[in-house]
């Protein structure tokens, strides 16, 4: 089955106001710049994303944060974005932090088709205000429920036009877990491939995730942190 779309726009072409988005990278690495892109011209807003960071104020995440379009963020880390934190603290934004793990952990059980999970993470702090504690042989644990996401947006190094991936070094974080969760999974990719020019042991994410796969443009893939040594 041919998963090919024109384009980023073409690949957003359903996402609406108030849309529930998990969007894939690690810091600056592996984030679907297209879509993100697309979102932002687009305009929709009142957004809930699922992230593991909130970019910065000039990329990823931060360019839809700049708009407002931005509801709610659901990330574990947020240090290096002004705006979002100017929002925070305004008011404007509603944020869920979330230990890495647990944000990794509720994708994954949202992929697996489970409905919560139990961990120990955030246990006797303020991410365990209001949720359900459990112990099992002597420990607590809490329940936190898996993510409900209308779209999951992810970037991979290759596919193939049936949508299996392949995601380089650091990029596999989150996006492949991503991928498994959303209701409809958008895959943007650095080369598109017919089907058999991947060797099926190198997939990370197989076909039947992936609904709409395009090829995309023009990818930055900035550093968050450049840290270089003086000459001698």
């Amino acid at each position: 089955m041919n998963k090919t779309v024109k384009d980023a726009d073409e690949a957003i072409r359903d996402i609406t106001d108030g849309m529930t988005l998990m969007i894939g990278g690690f810091g600056m690495s592996g984030l679907p710049e297209n879509c993100i892109a697309a979102l932002v011209k687009k305009g929709v807003k009142d957004l809930t994303c699922i992230s593991n960071n909130a970019g910065v104020d000039d990329f990823g995440i931060g360019l839809m944060l700049k708009q407002h379009q931005v509801k709610k963020m659901i990330s574990s880390y947020v240090g290096e974005n002004a705006e979002f934190e100017r929002q925070l603290l305004s008011g404007e934004l509603e944020v869920e932090l979330i230990p890495q793990g647990t944000l990794a952990t509720r994708c994954m059980a949202a992929g697996y088709g489970m409905p919560a999970i139990f961990t120990p993470a955030g246990i006797g702090t303020e991410v365990a205000i209001g949720k359900e504690v459990r112990n099992f042989n002597g420990k607590d644990y809490l329940m936190e429920m898996a993510f409900e996401a209308d779209f999951a947006i992810v970037k991979a190094w290759k596919g193939d036009t049936m949508g299996n991936l392949v995601y380089r070094a650091t990029a596999r974080n989150f996006n492949a877990v991503m991928a498994t969760a959303g209701k409809i999974t958008i895959a943007e990719v650095e080369e598109l491939v017919e089907p058999g020019e991947i060797d099926p042991d190198h997939v990370h994410t197989p076909g039947i995730y992936v609904h709409r796969i395009f090829q995309g443009v023009n990818y930055e893939k900035r550093i968050e942190q450049r840290t270089v040594r003086k000459r001698q």
